[in-house]
């Protein structure tokens, strides 16, 4: 059989495209001629992923679109003669850009708008969680299912190790760290008042680091520095790295003392899995999908107070007793995100529209 996914673009690193790329090879391995296609594809992956305008991205028995962002592929996937599959990846909601960037309220405006497009027009609608599932259901989509996004773990277990950066981060100062987009739904702003609590209840030795892209809006990004600047903290004490190589992100995951999540949308948060994969006790927020992938592992802790967030974080730092507690809750979870369950999904959903 052959089977195809499209995705938007083709970055290494990227949630959406690692996934697609690992699900691409498990099909193969169970026979099916599988390939990824994409609109704008990285020079380092041009011999792994193929140029959308191939005519074979448009001769697959069965196309998978992973949809997280507008793009032209939206209404060329409709249009397919074969049997169609959408995994919903989630859009940001709009109005956490109004106040930041007009052109990215547009973008997410326009990606829910794209996806309400194609109900009545797929054969089967999964979301990588039961959060997205249930918004497409509320959509009108039918049939749905939930098909988990595949998580490559072991290029933050099987990492090279990174003498120098080891070295900088093997201090005295605590690191409590996030890995994701500079973005206003991430609520980056509320990890400089935890901070603010932190070092003013618990302990001033800490060092908050960020992971991620930081020119997603330049201006959310420098409301963030304002925060810091207005707070009268060192700014040496909050590293934005930007995004960095695997060997890096598994150094940064390696020194950390706690990962902390503030996101109020969440569609997945692969970094979860990945902090569980590198036994990072994860403190987070509860929104979105971030319980759900959780499993109850982790400590998930709502309404969003902070102060009791910083009380929190300061027991994952020195209890080791419930630090030592929680880490093996994550790896009872993390078995849930092996391959052969995602496989076994795959299965399902082959099942399910051939």
């Amino acid at each position: 059989m052959v089977i195809n996914q499209w995705v938007p673009a083709a970055h290494r690193g990227d949630a959406v495209g690692d996934s697609a790329r690992r699900v691409r090879d498990m099909l193969r391995r169970r026979g099916h001629r599988a390939n990824l296609f994409a609109l704008t594809v990285d020079d380092e992956l041009r011999g792994e992923v193929r140029p959308f305008n191939d005519p074979a991205a448009r001769a697959g028995d069965v196309t998978v679109l992973h949809f997280a962002l507008p793009s032209p592929m939206t209404e060329a996937f409709a249009s397919l003669s074969g049997r169609r599959v959408l995994q919903y990846h989630n859009v940001t909601p709009a109005r956490f850009f109004a106040p930041y960037d007009p052109a990215l309220f547009r973008v997410a405006s326009i990606g829910r708008q794209e996806l309400a497009s194609l109900v009545g027009r797929v054969d089967l609608a999964l979301g990588d969680s039961e959060f997205n599932r249930c918004e497409l259901e509320t959509l009108g989509f039918a049939p749905t299912g939930v098909l988990p996004i595949a998580v490559d773990t072991e290029r933050i277990t099987n990492a090279r190790r990174q003498p120098v950066l080891d070295d900088i981060l093997d201090d005295d100062l605590t690191n409590v760290l996030f890995v994701g987009r500079i973005a206003p739904n991430k609520k980056i702003e509320d990890h400089v008042r935890l901070a603010e609590h932190y070092k003013r209840y618990v302990d001033p030795h800490f060092r908050m680091i960020f992971v991620g892209r930081s020119d997603v809006t330049h201006r959310y990004h420098a409301t963030v520095r304002a925060l810091i600047a207005a707070y009268r903290m060192p700014r040496e004490r909050f590293l934005f790295v930007g995004p960095v190589p695997d060997d890096e992100l598994a150094s940064y995951y390696r020194h950390a003392d706690v990962y902390v999540s503030l996101s109020e949308h969440e569609g997945f948060c692969v970094p979860l899995v990945e902090a569980m994969a590198a036994d990072v006790p994860v403190l987070a927020y509860a929104a979105g999908a971030v319980p759900e992938t959780l499993g109850g592992a982790g400590i998930c802790f709502a309404p969003k107070d902070l102060e009791y967030a910083a009380e929190l974080l300061g027991r994952l730092v020195y209890d080791d007793d419930l630090r030592e507690a929680v880490v093996a809750g994550q790896r009872r979870r993390l078995l849930d995100f092996a391959p052969a369950r995602i496989e076994r999904g795959l299965d399902r959903m082959l099942e399910e529209v051939c």
